[in-house]
């Protein structure tokens, strides 16, 4: 039995209806910053429940241009996680801002127990990860920020729709950025982005630059960027919307079967802990396993295509050795790299594939 990590070939069996959107705005030339931009905008607004949204190229830009919209530059620190992915941490950088590292909890978000410790009188903003579709302790992390008088910033790139007690993270900060990357469960034909927000200005600004600055065809506001959300990928984005529940709903149903399924292997699989107050969307399946890189290798040769979400954390990559951080400095992160392993657990899977998983991780461990 194939198990496949990436669904991208099984999403459009029957693609005649977005060919036909796409069809549509050939015959209107509205290619840049067109209708169906505004229209996913307000969609995915009223999705995460806030006034604005912002369409940008990418949830990489969605960070970087948050962070530039608040002034943040050469000379700021802004506190984050080491276990994230790389976009995470480049968009500080792409800022001029130095990233400041605080190690994360078993749950593998921002450990909140720790921010004080790294606040600094450069200390302008907090970047939380709501890694994997876990979402972050909010009420922890923005009680930090109202003491040392800290903007937020969320990353929510892995987390559309993830939420604590119903309200969708991304909009507790002043700004929250979400990836649109074709492996989400909301997602376009390449890269795409969208940033939200409550405040009017900071949406304001946002349109601004992701636009070279302009304020019409002929007047530059402000020094800017090209970081569009293109008016294709926005008419995708409107099509794919409509599933995304739907979508949500089954990779959350696969995760809980696997949860129930490995209950008894404790010994050797440490699933992290779910708060019953939050949705947990699984961008990613991960847990910590016992033997991983042979499970993995065990996996594989089964056909099960499961990977590891990442095994270099970034305080140890050599990209960032100006930061000066040394292996041990963030135990938790470091002993889940060794650990963890991501399962496939998207909304193409059947009952007899994530039932097969779970079989093999029985069969490996011996049970």
């Amino acid at each position: 039995m194939k198990v496949r990590y990436s669904y991208l070939k099984d999403q459009f069996r029957n693609p005649d209806g977005i060919f036909d959107n796409l069809r549509d705005l050939v015959k209107t030339g509205d290619y840049t910053l067109g209708s169906a931009v505004e229209e996913f905008e307000e969609r995915f607004a009223e999705l995460i429940g806030v006034p604005y949204a912002v369409g940008v190229n990418s949830g990489t830009d969605a960070l970087f241009l948050s962070l530039k919209a608040l002034g943040i530059g050469p000379g700021d620190e802004v506190i984050t996680v080491p276990n994230t992915f790389i976009a995470t941490v480049g968009a500080i950088v792409a800022t001029g801002a130095k990233p400041v590292f605080v190690d994360v909890m078993d749950d593998f978000t921002i450990d909140p127990a720790l921010i004080e410790a790294a606040f600094t009188r450069k200390t302008r903003a907090i970047l939380p990860v709501h890694y994997a579709g876990h979402p972050a302790d909010m009420t922890e992390i923005m009680g930090s920020a109202e003491q040392f008088g800290l903007q937020v910033v969320e990353d929510a790139c892995q987390a559309i729709s993830a939420s604590i007690e119903d309200r969708c993270v991304g909009t507790f900060g002043i700004a929250g950025g979400f990836s649109l990357h074709p492996l989400k469960n909301l997602n376009v034909w390449g890269d795409g982005g969208i940033i939200v927000t409550g405040s009017k200005e900071l949406k304001n600004k946002l349109n601004l630059l992701r636009n070279h600055g302009l304020k019409n065809r002929d007047e530059v506001e402000i020094c800017g960027f090209n970081s569009r959300l293109d008016t294709l990928q926005a008419v995708v984005g409107n099509y794919l919307i409509n599933d995304m529940e739907s979508v949500t709903e089954t990779r959350i149903k696969w995760a809980l079967r696997i949860d129930r399924g490995i209950a008894g292997l404790g010994e050797y699989l440490k699933v992290p802990r779910r708060k019953p107050d939050r949705r947990y969307v699984y961008h990613l399946y991960m847990l910590m396993a016992q033997d991983r890189d042979r499970l993995l290798a065990f996996l594989n040769n089964k056909g099960i295509e499961a990977k590891i979400h990442y095994p270099i954390p970034l305080h140890l990559q050599k990209a960032f050795q100006f930061l000066g951080y040394q292996k041990g400095d963030f135990p938790v992160t470091e002993s889940q790299t060794a650990s963890i392993i991501t399962l496939p657990v998207h909304q193409h899977l059947n009952e007899g594939q994530v039932d097969f998983m779970i079989e093999s991780l029985h069969e490996f461990y011996g049970t």
